[in-house]
């Protein structure tokens, strides 16, 4: 009978099968040891981490989900093994809560993960760096090995600030720019400030999109009993509006279409500097102006501008600035989207933020330090803030107010 394995040699055993994938991303020594070559010699790991082959489903799934699950799986078992305590009262999380919670953390890093690395690979060029969708997903999902680690932190109530240790992921992916993106070393610092900051831009828009999928989870639970359609829920102490789902998404569609055109044709040209420094006022009444500054930047379609004056009258003293944020205030639009707003009442104080007139307006005050914030986005572009000590918040209001927010809005058009 022939043999079913041809060879050179008909003696010869059959050559094994190759094992079946593990679905893991190839490294020696497995998943253990890379991420101890990634953490304690990334400058060497790097290169071997680009020239390895993988794809996004190895990634995603061999690597980004097990260690984006530490945190929330270790959070879920510090709520069901250690009671949180509040005002000398103690209580434990629900186990489903604590779940759903945890779930829900695990999805959207995954979600923020690929689209932070899809923005990633579009900005590239500009800073002279080149096109890869797989290594710009490396970047991501290797660099914040660091700060998935710390996640075990989360283990108890005590150690959860330890997790701050996961900034050195910071330093892993300044070290992984230039090897995955091919960005030279003088792009590489505004490379990466355009980098973070556009991440912190993704996180805020996976989690708004996520606070109005939430809303309608709720609306179409049968019994839930939290909201009726067209009525509201609140999550987290932030209440969102979910009449109308429909006009919603719309608008959140139109603000990252903006955003995304905005930066395809270069970038929304940011008001100049000087034109913001003259809605400053002179002076405020009771309050001497100590100095005034403005300045712009722009970066890969991200423009803006920004002034800033310095008010003081005794001891007390706050700032008033007023920054053009070019396409990216567009993300503000996601909270008129969903009608957010969000109250908190604090030992000495609150923190709350609603939608006023269109604008999303922020306000923060301690009575015990009598300091706070008072902050006004118009038009989806300008920030006005006011922020510092002063004896009350309407002093802060005053100020924001003394900057004419008629001739803001004007600005946008």
């Amino acid at each position: 009978m022939a043999s079913q394995f041809p060879s050179d040699n008909p003696g010869a055993m059959p050559p094994p099968p190759p094992p079946p994938s593990s679905g893991l991303p190839p490294a020696a020594g497995g998943m253990v040891d890379r991420i101890k070559r990634i953490v304690m010699s990334p400058k060497t790991e790097w290169p071997a981490i680009e020239a390895e082959p993988m794809t996004l489903n190895s990634i995603m799934i061999g690597w980004v989900l097990p260690l984006a699950a530490i945190g929330p799986v270790a959070g879920v078992i510090r709520n069901l093994i250690f009671p949180m305590t509040v005002f000398g009262v103690s209580f434990r999380v629900p186990l489903i809560g604590s779940i759903v919670q945890a779930a829900l953390a695990i999805g959207l890093t995954m979600l923020g993960v690929w689209l932070w690395s899809l923005v990633l690979d579009a900005l590239a060029p500009n800073f002279k760096g080149t096109k890869n969708p797989i290594a710009a997903l490396k970047l991501v999902a290797f660099s914040a090995t660091a700060a998935w680690l710390c996640g075990i932190f989360q283990l108890t109530w005590v150690t959860a600030p330890l997790a701050i240790l996961g900034l050195y992921s910071a330093y892993l992916f300044w070290v992984g720019v230039p090897v995955m993106m091919k960005v030279p070393d003088d792009q590489r610092p505004v490379y990466v400030v355009v980098a973070v900051l556009v991440g912190i831009v993704v996180n805020f828009v996976v989690a708004a999109v996520a606070a109005a999928l939430a809303g309608m989870m709720f609306v179409m639970t049968p019994g839930a009993g939290l909201t009726t359609p067209g009525g509201s829920v609140t999550i987290g102490g932030t209440t969102i509006d979910t009449g109308k789902l429909e006009a919603q998404a719309a608008t959140l569609k139109a603000a990252s279409d903006k955003m995304q055109a905005s930066m395809a044709d270069g970038g929304q040209k940011a008001v100049d500097p000087a034109a913001l420094q003259n809605l400053l006022p002179a002076s405020i009444a009771g309050w001497n102006r100590t100095s005034v500054e403005s300045q712009g930047a722009g970066a890969a379609g991200l423009n803006g501008s920004n002034a800033k004056a310095e008010f003081q009258a005794g001891d007390q003293n706050f700032s008033l600035s007023v920054t053009d944020m070019g396409a990216m205030g567009s993300i503000a639009t996601l909270g008129g989207a969903v009608n957010a707003s969000s109250s908190k009442q604090t030992a000495t104080g609150y923190e709350k933020t609603e939608m006023q007139g269109g604008n999303m307006v922020s306000e923060e005050w301690d009575n015990q330090s009598k300091s706070g914030s008072y902050s006004v986005m118009v038009a989806s572009r300008f920030a006005v803030e006011a922020k510092g000590s002063a004896p009350s918040m309407d002093v802060l209001k005053s100020a924001v107010g003394a900057t004419d927010l008629g001739r803001v809005q004007a600005l946008a058009k």
